[in-house]
């Protein structure tokens, strides 16, 4: 008789991933008021001016992820420090001048609130800060120039002790490490790349499926470059690790362009009827897909995969020239020898990729390696626009603060810098900026009813915690749900900034109502600002500057100074594409045809660099080079302008290189890979193709 074993589901399945999710947001909760009280009574011990402003800056930079905080904290204090050198510099520059000192305060801000829409992650915030810190310490100090020095001092110690307190809470209080997430998404990552490739060793993949395989590569890579930007800040280990993590990254980028770059030019070999030489191409190809199929225990081991990686390099020379063999045409040996280029390129950059991640994964450290960088892509237009919204913005404000006398301008002016440069990047701020101002009302509110109902009964830090921790742990708490995007983050500035904790505290019900009422018109103002001038993330405008953006790399490829330019081009294309189809519906015409565009650049501008490369080794004929460096200058007008015209040129050109470069050579093989991806009729390049005709390479 044999029993059988059979696990007992959870009658609600749903039921533990609520409690887990719930266990998770009242952590934070926890950490986040622990912090707060923390941060409040040693500035009160400190005897600083304004202990809400420790508050403030504990509620800003606090999350879930001490990596996060860690990074938030170190930008937030360069660019406290920064805003304060400044404004100390302009109240010393204008010190009676106040018309001068608005407009040179407005065109700080506004050039910080441009600043912070040319960079990612938390960096962007440290220009936000600069800004408003700049405004912190300046407009109080207004009316009292000799007061300004003592201002910053407080601001700064201020801000950097809230700074402090964040950072400890975080990393010693039940810590949840952000480098599990960067390890398992690393991991995770790396073995659907593998996967992907060892079912691909078939032959011809979709264009569809290229398509998506294409985006999914794309986020991965720039997904995982943020969380190296701030796990770095976390983990020292990690920190020891970085340049090696952005050398996997180029690794991975290099290698699946390679990849791409083989199945397009297989698929186009197919649909043109070069069966034979496709066939062939896809035997050589297939080779890589064995050394990726190790004993199943170790497919995603990067140690085993690479010893069989390089196992494979060193046999594929022998097994691409007896599949050679079987081709006399000079047509099929031109296509046969690009294609297996491709494949040879394909398994170096994997064997380096595999070896990489195994000594990462190893710990084994030793030794120096190349140094590369992730490289963002940026719209100066965005930029911009942003700049002179927030300019016009700040001067709108200071000129009717000077006109009416307002007592509480400074307030509304405050807001509106906060929320001009936290804003900019957003894609809908319109949204966002009406989401926090409901989120700060309602946090105001319940400051009210703090300050006036329930602290002048109380006595003592302890009374102060008691009577506000039920009202402030709501701000926290709503953070952490997605489906209410900044209503969280309001509350709880709206409440802390309202409660206004100072040594001594001040019971002043008319300085609280002006100030709320000053605080709404200022947040309020820089929402119709992105109404008068409206943000362009995420339009179509910019995603059609983007577009071309994205074009223009193949053109920087063709000009721009070779040191770096292979991990220089790699990044950016990505990155700007990551930023096109963050904002488009997925699936959508539009999306398909951004990354028809992407894969297109991805195979001519890598293309354009190896055989840049390739004329800078080696001496080739006069006239070979000639045509080589025209075949280049035309394949970059026309993707800087594309149209019917420039297509034209551009195929003539580089048909003529192809006939002048010596047989055998490279820098040939590249050339009819160029014009295999010009002649692409599934690519956005088919637009401007005459009528289908058969390649003519030889």
């Amino acid at each position: 008789m044999s029993a059988i074993t059979t696990a007992k589901l959870p009658r609600w399945p749903w039921l533990g991933a609520f409690l887990a999710e719930e266990s998770r947001a009242w952590l934070f909760v926890a950490k986040s008021l622990l912090a707060m009280y923390a941060a409040a009574w040693l500035a009160m011990w400190l005897k600083l001016e304004q202990p809400s402003t420790t508050m403030i800056t504990v509620a800003v930079v606090m999350h879930p992820h001490s990596g996060m905080v860690l990074a938030k904290s170190f930008y937030r204090a360069l660019g406290t420090l920064a805003g304060s050198l400044f404004g100390l510099a302009l109240i010393a520059l204008f010190p009676q001048q106040r018309e001068l000192f608005f407009l040179v305060l407005s065109a700080w801000l506004a050039l910080c609130a441009g600043g912070a829409t040319l960079y990612r992650n938390f960096m962007a915030y440290g220009f936000v800060l600069a800004g408003y810190t700049a405004a912190i310490v300046t407009l109080p100090a207004v009316g009292n120039p000799l007061n300004s020095f003592d201002s910053a001092v407080m601001r700064v110690s201020e801000v950097l002790l809230g700074i402090g307190v964040a950072a400890v809470c975080s990393d010693l209080v039940l810590p949840q490490r952000l480098r599990v997430v960067l390890r398992q998404s690393a991991r995770t990552q790396f073995a659907r790349f593998i996967d992907f490739v060892r079912e691909s060793t078939g032959g011809a993949l979709p264009r569809a499926r290229m398509e998506q395989a294409h985006l999914e590569f794309v986020r991965a890579v720039v997904h995982l470059e943020d969380l190296r930007a701030s796990v770095i800040f976390e983990d020292p280990e990690v920190r020891s690790r970085s340049a090696r993590m952005r050398l996997l990254n180029q690794r991975y980028m290099a290698a699946a362009t390679s990849f791409q770059s083989l199945h397009h030019l297989i698929n186009r070999l197919q649909r043109r009827g070069r069966d034979a030489v496709a066939e062939a191409l896809v035997n050589a190809y297939r080779p890589i897909g064995e050394a990726l199929s190790p004993p199943s225990p170790a497919q995603h081991e990067p140690a085993v995969l690479t010893r069989r990686l390089r196992a494979c390099v060193d046999i594929l020379p022998a097994h691409v020239a007896a599949l050679r063999e079987r081709f006399d045409e000079p047509a099929a040996q031109l296509e046969f020898d690009t294609g297996a280029a491709l494949v040879q390129r394909f398994a170096d950059e994997l064997a380096d990729f595999t070896a990489v991640e195994a000594s990462l994964r190893g710990g084994n450290l030793r030794g120096s390696v190349e140094r590369v960088h992730f490289r963002r892509g940026n719209d100066l237009a965005g930029a911009a626009v942003a700049t002179m919204r927030t300019f016009l913005t700040m001067l709108v404000l200071a000129a009717f603060w000077l006109a009416s006398g307002w007592a509480f301008g400074g307030s509304a002016m405050l807001l509106a810098t906060i929320f001009a440069g936290l804003l900019a990047a957003s894609p809908n701020p319109i949204a966002a900026a009406t989401r926090t101002l409901y989120g700060y009302a309602g946090g105001m509110a319940a400051g009210f009813v703090a300050v006036f109902v329930l602290l002048p009964g109380s006595d003592g830090f302890a009374m102060l915690i008691c009577a506000t921790a039920g009202l402030l742990l709501i701000g926290p708490y709503l953070a952490t749900r997605d489906t209410l995007p900044g209503v969280g983050a309001g509350y709880t500035l709206g409440f802390v900034y309202i409660l206004a904790l100072k040594n001594p505290m001040v019971y002043d019900p008319t300085h609280f109502l002006n100030d709320a009422i000053a605080q709404v018109a200022g947040l309020g103002l820089s929402g119709v600002a992105f109404m008068v001038m409206p943000g362009v993330t995420g339009t179509h405008w910019q995603r059609l500057r983007q577009l071309r953006l994205l074009r223009e790399q193949v053109t920087l490829a063709a000009s721009a100074p070779l040191p770096g330019l292979a991990w220089r081009f790699e990044s950016v294309s990505r990155d700007l594409l990551q930023q096109v189809v963050a904002h488009t519906r997925p699936d959508s015409d539009e999306s398909r045809h951004l990354l028809a565009w992407s894969l297109a650049v991805q195979e001519s501008g890598r293309a354009v660099i190896e055989l840049r490369q390739d004329l800078s080794g080696n001496v080739l004929p006069a006239a070979a080079r000639d045509t080589a460096l025209a075949a280049l200058d035309a394949v970059a007008a026309f993707y800087r302008t594309p149209d019917a015209a420039r297509w034209r040129t551009a195929d003539a050109v580089v048909l003529e290189a192809i006939h002048a470069a010596p047989r055998g050579a490279a820098v040939r093989r590249h050339l009819y890979q160029l014009r295999s991806a010009l002649r692409d009729e599934e690519s956005p390049l088919a637009a401007y193709m005459p009528a289908p005709e058969p390649a003519d390479a030889a």
